[in-house]
This record gives structure tokens, sequence and C-alpha cells, in this order.
């Protein structure tokens, strides 16, 4: 199986290299970004990103503002949410958005391994059925 292609965006930068350095261990592909402007640009670079980990609180642009972005140009890759400043009301905006999962920081790191595996079953079933839209309608047209 590939290794996940994860994208943290997170501006506390302690944060950022701590959790990234836990994830490269559990042998994730994984970049790392300070906000939602980095985020997007790396999305436009990278097309292989299948999960981001967004945090919800940033300067400039926030969370739930860079999910509703990342959402309406790449509307497949699946986000989750973390935060050291949960709301309920946060939590609900960010899944209207459609945010896959929110997270309370500090997180269990088995926890989040486990909803970044989740994201990412759930991104490559799409991915697949896309690809087998796209074949029936390749090889109807042959028919």
């Amino acid at each position: 199986m590939k290794k996940i292609k994860l994208l943290l965006v997170d501006d506390e930068k302690p944060f950022l290299d701590t959790i990234t350095k836990r994830l490269e261990k559990r042998e994730f592909n994984v970049s790392a970004v300070y906000s939602g402007k980095e985020a997007l640009a790396e999305l436009e670079n990278n097309k292989s990103i299948e999960v981001i980990i967004l945090d919800v609180k940033m300067p400039g642009m926030d969370g739930i503002e860079t999910l509703g972005e990342i959402k309406k140009r790449f509307p497949l890759v699946e986000v989750i949410m973390l935060t050291g400043h949960a709301t309920v009301e946060t939590a609900i905006d960010g899944m209207k958005v459609g945010a896959f999962y929110y997270l309370m920081k500090p997180c269990d790191i088995d926890v989040l391994v486990t909803k970044v595996e989740d994201a990412a079953a759930k991104k490559r079933r799409h991915d697949e059925k896309i690809m087998e839209a796209r074949m029936k309608e390749i090889t109807g047209r042959m028919a």
C-alpha cells in the first residue's frame, strides 16, 4: 500500500515540527505549511495530497475559511480540523463546510493516525469510483 500523503497546516512552528516528526515515524509522507494561503498553494503544486490536518485558529485566513476554499477547489481532499480552542459551534461550522473530522489539541497520536487512515481510505474510494466511471465512459465510446 502506498504511503498516505498528508499536509499539515498550523501557524505554531513547534507544534508543526513535533507532529510532523511523529507522523513521519508512522510512515506517512508529510508536508507542512504555516498558513491557509500556503496550504492552497501547496495543493495547487501537489495534486497527490490526500488528507489535510488543518488548525482552526490561524492569523489571516483562519481554518474554516481555508477549509471552504479547499473544498471549493479540491473537493475530494479530506480535511481533519484540529484546534486548541474548540467550541461546539466551530466544530459544527467545520463539519457543515465539509471537514472529515474534528479533534482537540493536544490529541492522542493514535486517534489522529486512525482518523488520517480513515480519511485517506475515503478519498481513495472516491478516486476509484471516478476512475471506474471514466473507464466505462471510454470503453462505452469504443463499443
